[in-house]
């Protein structure tokens, strides 16, 4: 037992990293359970608008603020895949970096589709594409939220010296879940603010 615990020096084991990581298959299990979440809630959507006589949509659907928002938000995955390639690298300031502008810009897409929601002539209760579409945005935004704290906690471990070039599977799996939650946002703005306009579903 000595011999085990008394070794000044002796550098700790790394444990498991990378796709070995529990953590890494726990995420993709979470992934799936959201993503089934996602695909009902666009497939109702769809069966919707499918049932619908006339239009479906109110309005044609405007591109002023949820364009930018969607730039912003998948802008957000390649500089959190920057800090995360860097502290592979070992470059623990350039990942703090990464983290805390991943950050604002994820918060800054919450702001944007707060004052989009503000800005809508219908409400939730309004008729079954209201309901949808702020149901589905609204799911979407708490994964988001729930994304920056993620972000916020990796930042913090960071900070504290707690990742180097091979301890990292945390920040790992928590950029897989941030780039889920961004493609999920492709889906839906694909659903609300494209199809439209090609089914003809609104006015």
């Amino acid at each position: 037992m000595n011999d085990i615990v008394g070794m000044p020096g002796r550098p700790l084991p790394v444990g498991s990293v990378g796709h070995r990581a529990s953590g890494w298959w726990g995420m993709w299990t979470v992934i799936a359970t959201e993503a089934s979440l996602f695909a009902y809630l666009l497939f109702s959507y769809a069966y919707l608008a499918s049932q619908a006589h006339g239009g479906f949509v109110p309005e044609a659907p405007k591109f002023r603020l949820a364009g930018p928002n969607t730039v912003l938000l998948i802008a957000s995955s390649f500089v959190l895949y920057w800090g995360e390639s860097g502290i592979k690298k070992g470059k623990r300031g350039r990942l703090m970096a990464a983290l805390a502008l991943t950050f604002v810009m994820g918060a800054a897409f919450v702001g944007i589709q707060l004052i989009e929601w503000k800005g809508k002539t219908y409400g939730p209760s309004t008729d079954a594409y209201a309901s949808s579409y702020f149901i589905t945005t609204g799911f979407h935004m708490a994964h988001v939220v729930g994304g920056l704290l993620v972000i916020a906690v990796l930042f913090l471990w960071a900070a504290i010296g707690k990742f180097s070039h091979e301890r990292h599977a945390a920040v790992s799996i928590g950029a897989l879940y941030w780039h889920f939650v961004d493609v999920v946002w492709l889906a839906v703005f694909a659903t609300f603010y494209v199809s439209p306009y090609l089914t003809g579903h609104y006015g």
